[in-house]
C-alpha cells in the first residue's frame, strides 16, 4: 500500500499485527494502533492492506456536486428526515394557517397559541425520530431478537398514541399507524 492512500483514522490489516488504526503520517512511514501496541510501520514493506472497503470515483458523467447532493438527498429520504417546507405540504389544507389554542382552567392564566404548522412540524419530527429508533433497534448488533421484538412494541404503542394527530395529515401514508412501519 502506498503512504499517500493512507488516511488518519484509517483501518489497516496487517499481516503480522492484524487490525489497527492510523495515528500519524509522515513522508515514508505511519504509526499505526494495534490493539494496544502503537507500531512504526512502512506501509509500501509493511504489507499494510486497507480493512474496510473503500471507493473512488472516475469518468463522472456530471459535477461532482449533483453527484453528492443526489447520494445526500437519497439518504435523507431513506432515514425519513423531512424538510421544513415539505412538512407543511403534508398538512391538510383545511388546517394551514391554523392554530391551536390552549385555555389554563385558571382564567387568571394567560392561553397559549401555537401555529398548527408548527405543531404539524414537532409531530413529523417525532415520526422521523421513531423511524430512525426502529432502524438503530432493528441494526443493533448486540440486542437479542426478543429484545428488538420488546423495543419495537413500545415503538408501536408511540404511534398508536399519535393516531390522534392523523386528522392533520393530508395523505394517508403519512399517518400513524400502530403496526409496525
Amino acid at each position: 500500500m502506498k503512504i499517500q492512500n493512507l488516511t488518519i483514522g484509517m483501518s489497516v490489516r496487517h499481516p503480522q499485527y492484524g487490525i489497527g488504526t492510523v495515528r500519524t503520517i509522515s513522508e515514508q512511514t505511519a504509526e499505526v494502533r494495534f490493539s494496544d501496541t502503537l507500531r512504526t510501520v512502512d506501509p509500501d514493506l509493511g504489507g499494510l492492506m486497507p480493512a474496510e472497503p473503500g471507493m473512488s470515483v472516475s469518468g463522472l458523467d456530471q459535477p461532482l456536486g449533483q453527484f453528492v447532493e443526489s447520494i445526500v438527498e437519497k439518504v435523507v429520504e431513506r432515514l425519513g428526515v423531512e424538510k421544513p417546507d415539505a412538512v407543511v405540504a403534508e398538512l391538510a389544507v383545511r388546517w394551514q394557517r391554523g392554530k391551536v389554542v390552549l385555555h389554563p382552567s385558571d382564567p387568571s392564566l394567560q392561553t397559549k397559541e401555537v401555529p398548527l404548522e408548527v405543531l404539524f412540524h414537532k409531530i413529523v419530527g417525532i415520526r422521523n425520530q421513531l423511524r430512525v429508533l426502529e432502524q438503530k433497534i432493528n441494526a443493533h448488533t448486540v440486542m437479542t431478537d426478543a429484545d428488538k421484538v420488546e423495543m419495537q412494541q413500545y415503538v408501536s404503542r408511540c404511534y398508536g398514541s399519535l393516531t390522534t394527530f392523523n386528522l392533520l395529515f393530508k395523505n394517508k401514508e403519512g399517518q400513524f399507524s400502530s403496526k409496525s412501519e
